[in-house]
C-alpha cells in the first residue's frame, strides 16, 4: 500500500472515529477568508495533480495573509519528506526568513500526517486546519 492509500484510510478513520466520539469541530460556516485559505490549498492540490505529484495541497497563513504554498511534491522531487504541508512550511519559512512560524495556521486538503504534524509543531505552527470544511485539528503535536 502506498503512502497515498494510507493517508487516505488514515483519514477516513479519523473522520469515522471523530463522527462517533464527538472529537471533530468543523466550522458550522466559514468566513470568506477560511473559503479563500481553503480554496488555495485545494489549488495547490491541483497543482500537483497536474505536476504527476500526489493530490495534496496546504498553505501557511499568518495574520489573514498567506505566506507559505505548497503543493505535494513527494514524487516530483523523490523526496518522501516533500508532503504538502512540509513544502508549505518550508515556503513560509524561506518567505518569512525564520524557522519559526508562531503565529501562523496551516490550510491542508486532508488531515497532516504524524510527521507533518511533527514538523508543523517543531515550526510552532499554531493550528491545523483541513478538508473542505477546514476541520480544526487542533494545536500541532510532537508526538
Amino acid at each position: 500500500m502506498d503512502n497515498s492509500n494510507r493517508r487516505t484510510i488514515l483519514a477516513a478513520l479519523i473522520g469515522f472515529a471523530a463522527a462517533i466520539f464527538g472529537g471533530r469541530h468543523a466550522a458550522a460556516a466559514l468566513d470568506e477568508r477560511q473559503r479563500h485559505f481553503v480554496a488555495e490549498a485545494f489549488r495547490m492540490k491541483a497543482e500537483a495533480e497536474r505536476a504527476g505529484d500526489q493530490s495534496y495541497g496546504a498553505v501557511v497563513v499568518r495574520g489573514g495573509e498567506i505566506v507559505g504554498w505548497g503543493p505535494s511534491r513527494v514524487v516530483t522531487n523523490k523526496d518522501w519528506t516533500a508532503h504538502a504541508e512540509r513544502e508549505a512550511i518550508r515556503d513560509a519559512e524561506a518567505r518569512l526568513q525564520s524557522a519559526e512560524l508562531a503565529g501562523c495556521v496551516i490550510y491542508s486538503t486532508s488531515r497532516p500526517c504524524s510527521n507533518c504534524e511533527r514538523a508543523a509543531a517543531a515550526a510552532k505552527i499554531e493550528r491545523m486546519f483541513y478538508g473542505a470544511d477546514a476541520a480544526d485539528a487542533g494545536r500541532p503535536k510532537s508526538l
